[in-house]
């Protein structure tokens, strides 16, 4: 790999995950250098300008070797503090000491920093490791790209396509943030070639309300979406306390009442993104929650 090379060169960790093989991918498609951080190669991440490394990640100087010479490290490793705090602190400490120069941690959510600590189990593991993150001797960019928009097609409790109702808590004309997969992917591509790119991006692929959704849904089928308000903010919040007090510990990072802590987020808007981002690498393609519904209606 000649010098030019090196200097673009950039590392993923979790590259295997859902987000994170997306990330490689849309490196890769700009004629990027990738170094993707594997416990064993996969055939998924086979392609042209990808190089898969198995790395363990409890050997500091196997990993530091890993990671030299990159122009940026992207972490999109995901789990609970095991993972956010001490895996990603030893990829960060590695980063560190191999001298690259920046690092984009493995946030990709709400805008925490708007979040209550306590009310988001996720939230508060991301925002104890940008306080770690901001003092490290390095330049780091979070992305804030508020729920994937994929998860409307059905893992989200929000639209319930057998009932063709739209389910909310609190006010339905409390705006959330969606943003696809493939698109949180593209822009971390672009941050991750972007020496200037600033310390918090925050960006946002279509921005719906309950009722919003319930009337898109209408259009796409032709059929009527109602609304189905399951309470007030105080009654999700009762029912989050008793769903983690009965669940058993796990570090599972999508347990049932950790779902629901990020509903509450966005029905009371503190995790809503302000101030988009979405222009700043000319990206106009952002996909709609029109575009991520339209194949799901019957």
């Amino acid at each position: 790999m000649d010098g030019e090379q090196t200097r673009k060169l950039v590392v993923v960790a979790g590259a295997t995950g859902d987000l994170g093989t997306r990330i490689v991918k849309a490196l890769a498609a700009k004629g990027t250098p990738v170094r993707a951080l594997v416990r064993r190669p996969v055939s998924d991440l086979a392609r042209d300008h990808v190089q898969q490394i198995p790395v363990d990640f409890g050997n500091g100087a196997d990993l530091t070797h890993a990671v030299t010479g990159a122009a940026c490290v992207v972490s999109a490793l995901n789990g609970t503090a095991p993972v956010i705090l001490d895996t990603q602190g030893q990829l960060l400490d590695a980063t560190v000491a191999a001298g690259v120069p920046r690092f984009i941690p493995s946030d990709f959510c709400l805008d925490y920093r708007a979040t209550r600590p306590g009310d988001n189990r996720n939230m508060d593991l991301r925002r104890r490791f940008a306080a770690r993150l901001d003092t490290a001797p390095i330049r780091a960019t979070s992305i804030f790209n508020g729920p994937f928009a994929d998860l409307l097609t059905g893992q989200a409790p929000i639209v319930l396509h057998r009932f063709r109702r739209v389910l909310f808590w609190g006010d339905a004309d409390q705006v959330f943030d969606f943003t696809a997969k493939d698109d949180v992917a593209a822009y971390t591509a672009d941050a991750a070639l972007d020496p200037a790119a600033p310390r918090h991006l925050r960006i946002s692929g279509d921005q719906l309300s309950p009722r919003g959704l319930a009337e898109l849904l209408t259009g796409l089928g032709g059929r009527r979406w109602r609304l189905l308000r399951a309470g007030g903010i105080g009654r999700l919040s009762a029912i989050i306390a008793i769903a983690r007090a009965l669940t058993p510990k796990t570090d599972a990072p999508f347990p049932a009442w950790q779902g629901m802590q990020y509903l509450r987020d966005m029905s009371t808007g503190r995790g809503k993104l302000h101030g988009l981002d979405n222009a700043r690498y000319g990206k106009a393609d952002w996909t709609s929650a029109a575009a991520v519904l339209a194949p799901t209606i019957r």
